[in-house]
């Protein structure tokens, strides 16, 4: 049975999601970050990535866009409120949450570069 054309988007644009998450998780760790999960899913939402750096909790959105700015604007502000809903609740369930800092960075798969991670980016 043939796919539709929608449903081949679909599973073309799912698989892409997740290989730009794996390459981004890869490269918070060349740069030094424990990564704790990847694509964590709580009631209020998902966080691509939870990474790690000392007393530091990351939370991570990537994004793969053609440009930088294209990634700056595609995370809404609602996105950002649904992020930091469900970091809230992954902070509370850990042991040492009175000592966490945490920061939320976004990080861009452009295509044919290296990865671009923007800090603090909301």
């Amino acid at each position: 049975m043939a796919e539709t054309g929608e449903r081949l988007k679909r599973r073309e644009a799912w698989r892409r999601g997740h290989v730009s998450e794996y390459a981004a998780a890869l490269f918070l760790f060349f740069k030094g970050y424990r990564i704790l999960a990847i694509r964590h899913r709580t009631k209020l939402g998902e966080i691509d990535i939870i990474a790690r750096k000392g007393d530091l909790a990351v939370f991570v959105e990537v994004k793969a866009r053609r440009g930088e700015q294209e990634v700056i604007d595609a995370v809404s502000f609602s996105a950002q409120k649904r992020i930091r809903a469900a970091s809230d609740l992954w902070l509370a369930r850990q042991p040492d949450y009175a000592l966490l800092s945490q920061r939320y960075d976004i990080v861009a798969i452009l295509p044919g570069r290296w990865p671009r991670h923007f800090p603090d980016a909301f």
